[in-house]
């Protein structure tokens, strides 16, 4: 999970107690680092959607950690909150109505991963440069993403159910949290939006989809 102390699933990530142990990805953390690097790749941008499911648990520490990035940045964050599939193309049209000249899509595995496509398409429809968590956001055509390898979660994930599998107990084992990013670019997109993406973000990406 993003957030497994906030969520409740452990009692702190060095002393897990209970039954449960793992990964954590960072989840408060990686949306202000979203932020910066959407405003690199699009410095003219001032105000930013924010588009998020407030029924996901780490909705509250990432919407706090969003907020102090953003004034840091000196831009204006337009929550639009989506609890259903339904609502996605209404909540577009009220971005486009508060004049917001970008996007960051916050993470929820359980409503925005599965509408990954027609995210992506509605952010390219209302031509709005946006930020994604995953990589499979940019190979299915979204602009921009920055978040854990999946590849580093699943190699680290297979040690502890070895290390499980070998007599370990859950609370002795401390939740690691994701030490490996991967930032993704999409050319093709940037080009459709008139962007041109940065030296210094070309030099950072770990793939470039041309």
């Amino acid at each position: 999970p993003n957030d497994p102390v906030g969520a409740g699933f452990v009692a702190s990530l060095a002393r897990p107690e209970g039954n449960i142990t793992g990964l954590s990805f960072l989840g408060a953390e990686l949306p202000g680092k979203r932020l910066e690097l959407l405003k690199e790749a699009v410095p003219q941008s001032t105000r930013v959607a924010v588009l998020a499911n407030p029924a996901s648990p780490t909705y509250d520490p990432v919407m706090h950690s969003l907020t102090g990035a953003a004034r840091a940045l000196g831009l204006s964050l337009h929550l639009v909150e989506v609890r259903r599939a339904e609502e996605l193309e209404s909540a577009f049209a009220a971005m486009t109505h508060a004049g917001a000249d970008a996007l960051i899509v916050l993470s929820d595995p359980a409503l925005m991963a599965p509408l990954q496509g027609r995210v992506v398409d509605l952010a390219a429809e209302r031509r709005l440069p946006a930020i994604y968590d995953w990589k499979f956001y940019v190979e299915s055509g979204g602009l921009m993403s920055y978040g854990p390898s999946f590849q580093d979660i699943y190699r680290r994930t297979a040690t502890y159910v070895d290390k499980l599998l070998k007599g370990a107990t859950p609370a002795d084992l401390p939740v690691e949290q994701a030490i490996k990013f991967e930032l993704g670019l999409n050319l093709k997109t940037a080009k459709a939006l008139g962007i041109t993406f940065p030296p210094t973000l070309l030099i950072q990406a770990d793939e470039v989809i041309r």
